[in-house]
């Protein structure tokens, strides 16, 4: 699949009612033996920066399934996979940050932190908590005050040029993990 076709099918996935994992994920189930259905189901919790709590953008955790499958070992005790795979992670996670600054939902929806940072609001929206574990409605307002689908789109598109080993790496500052 072309980069463009993967990131046009997550975004598609999006406008169809699936959450930003679920977007990313259902890319590349084919690629991974996976039934849509079963690709739904496991990646359905990590929307909304995992269960709507605003923390990792669910279409970084849709790339880091992705990777665990094609790369991952089931082995506990082989230190070498896991730190490989580690490794990727962190890649794909600081090209994510470098291009769309930062990797946390709540950050890229511009949400404001209220009751000690337990829910998130978007600014002068005090009454919309957007960390209730409820879900909106996706109406035409819903896509024009937030940037998922495009995210969805961009994230495809970042794992299928690792797929196709075209992937730039992020610029690191000097104080930064490598």
């Amino acid at each position: 699949m072309t980069v463009q076709e993967a990131g046009e099918k997550a975004r598609s996935y999006f406008m169809q009612g699936y959450n930003c994992s679920q977007s990313v994920f259902l890319v590349f189930a084919p690629q991974l033996g996976l039934g849509k259905d079963t690709a739904a189901r496991l990646s359905q919790a990590f929307g909304g920066g995992i269960c709507r709590m605003r923390e990792v953008c669910g279409t970084m955790s849709g790339v880091l399934m992705v990777l665990s499958l094609l790369k991952g070992s089931a082995d506990g005790s082989d230190k070498g996979a896991k730190d490989a795979l580690y490794k990727e992670g962190q890649l794909l996670a600081a090209r994510f940050r470098a291009d769309n600054g930062s990797i946390i939902c709540r950050e890229l929806l511009g949400l404001a932190p209220v009751d000690g940072g337990t829910r998130y609001l978007r600014p002068a929206a005090a009454e919309d908590s957007t960390t209730a574990p409820v879900s909106e409605a996706r109406t035409d307002s819903y896509y024009k005050k937030r940037p998922c689908p495009e995210l969805c789109r961009y994230a495809a598109e970042l794992f299928q040029r690792y797929l196709d080993g075209t992937l730039e790496p992020a610029e690191t500052s000097s104080g930064g993990q490598e």
